[in-house]
């Protein structure tokens, strides 16, 4: 513990497991660290654990807190999004003086901090919200930062972030996403693509369990060959010891003793929100947020199964089909994970573009490389592809990415066909499927809508042989009309 008369470079404020880690993280990287929680208790057993292993000061009150640190002073809140976050933010800004930093680590919506820093800035202070991800081992040795707010902040908070940020080729995973919400916009964003990820690794794992029927010790083995290549990524991998685990009370694979229903802490469903009032088709990233939804969904489940009709349902594959079908599922599972991210970032430019944030979509492959839940080999690639033309309209159309769709659609669409011959859901797989066809269709059922629109609604349609508006008078002579 350093001398009380000391100043510290960098204040957390909440000290749960995810504060706890960024505090010693901050620590480790040879800073004195501030640290309080709303209960001493828990400032108390952080000091008598970790007090020895850096410069750390705590503090009982927001005052002390705010006193012990050096000017422009720093201070990272990790409490709870919504109401605690607002009440940390005021006795915080009581406390401080023009030209402070206070940054949210928390994963709060984007346009809170886009409220929260017009108040802070209205006082004087600076206000980032900044986006962290890697869970708990991530914030200890080195997460993925994704800080928004003032430039003019980042000149003085940027360094120390960029310091326990993890680290690719010697670049930092942490860089200024943009003003006010833009960083937590984009974690926010990162969090939705997090769901269609896991979402599509779980389809893969029933397909090769339920219909290759193969054993969660098998499939683990396969998903640790997958790892080795095109699909490198830390979901792969974690889902590898998952399905590895064997439970010490029943014997049994552990995959087989949780319930399945899948939680969430609402950043899919928001990233889902958003995507809808830009316009943006997330229908991968959707189709995940649904799927937890519905797994949830207890008593329903209950009372349907068993009770409705499956038609003729196929037996899966054989032996002999088992190898060319694990390869079409790997490559389906490719495919899809590409769609969710090509999906992602369009919802990141529409918003970027609707709250004039100017964000590069290259700083976002590069720093999400590592450090993050969703870091996999193929963000290279995205960098690559941005490199090459930052205003491609689709990263499908990125050559690479679209020479790897022609190499994966086949086995995507025998994929997509054997699971309804067997009765498996695959909504994030499906649905991929049919935004990537819809995304290359010459021509769309939409033109049936909008002629349904304006017999309802008078709401006109335009033409596809001259300009203008029109409108089809549905009763009587059916004449049309220039609206």
């Amino acid at each position: 513990m350093t001398d009380q008369k000391a100043l510290a470079q960098i204040g957390v404020v909440g000290l749960a497991v995810m504060g706890s880690n960024i505090a010693r993280n901050f620590a480790r990287h040879g800073y004195t660290v501030a640290v309080y929680n709303r209960s001493t208790e828990k400032t108390d057993a952080f000091m008598a654990e970790y007090g020895k292993d850096g410069d750390f000061i705590p503090s009982t009150t927001i005052k002390e807190f705010v006193a012990s640190l050096e000017r422009p002073r720093r201070a990272l809140i990790m409490v709870q999004a919504g109401e605690a976050t607002d009440a940390v933010i005021a006795q915080l800004a009581d406390a401080m003086d023009k030209g402070d930093i206070i940054i949210d680590g928390g994963n709060s919506l984007f346009t809170d901090t886009i409220r929260r820093e017009a108040d802070m800035s209205a006082r004087g202070l600076h206000f980032v919200g900044a986006g962290i991800s890697g869970g708990e081992e991530g914030a200890l040795n080195g997460p993925s930062i994704m800080p928004g707010g003032p430039a003019e902040s980042y000149e003085s908070l940027g360094p120390l972030l960029e310091s326990i940020a993890a680290h690719v080729d010697d670049v930092p995973c942490c860089t200024h996403i943009g003003p006010n919400g833009a960083g937590h916009f984009v974690k926010m964003v990162h969090n939705g693509i997090e769901y269609a990820d896991m979402q599509v690794i779980g389809e893969a794992y029933h397909l090769l369990r339920y219909a290759a029927h193969m054993t969660p010790a098998e499939i683990a083995e396969v998903f640790r060959e997958w790892n080795t290549g095109d699909l490198d990524s830390y979901l792969v991998e974690i889902t590898a010891e998952v399905l590895s685990q064997v439970d010490a009370e029943t014997g049994k694979p552990l995959i087989d003793v949780i319930v399945d229903q899948a939680g969430q802490k609402g950043t899919g469903r928001w990233t889902v929100k958003a995507a809808l009032d830009l316009g943006i088709p997330t229908t991968g990233i959707g189709e995940a947020v649904f799927a937890r939804a519905l797994s949830g969904a207890a008593d329903q489940r209950a009372a349907t199964e068993g009770q409705l009709p499956t038609g003729d349902i196929a037996d899966g594959v054989s032996d002999d089909e088992r190898p060319e079908f694990i390869e079409d599922v790997r490559r389906a599972l490719y495919a899809s994970k590409l769609v969710a991210y090509a999906q992602g970032f369009d919802e990141i430019k529409a918003g970027s573009e609707e709250y004039g944030w100017d964000i590069d979509p290259r700083d976002l492959a590069t720093i999400w490389r590592d450090g993050c839940i969703i870091r996999a080999k193929f963000l290279n690639r995205i960098v690559d592809a941005y490199n090459t033309n930052p205003d491609v309209e689709s990263l499908l159309l990125d050559p690479y990415f679209k020479n790897e769709m022609g190499d994966l659609i086949n086995s995507w669409r025998r994929v997509v066909i054997a699971a309804t011959q067997t009765g498996l859901p695959i909504p994030v797989f499906a649905s991929s499927l049919s935004y990537y066809d819809s995304l290359r269709a010459d021509r769309l059922p939409a033109a049936l809508i909008q002629g349904q629109r304006d017999y309802f609604g008078a709401h006109t349609y335009q033409r596809v042989d001259k300009p203008g508006t029109f409108h089809t008078q549905w009763s009587g002579d059916r004449s049309e009309v220039e609206a």
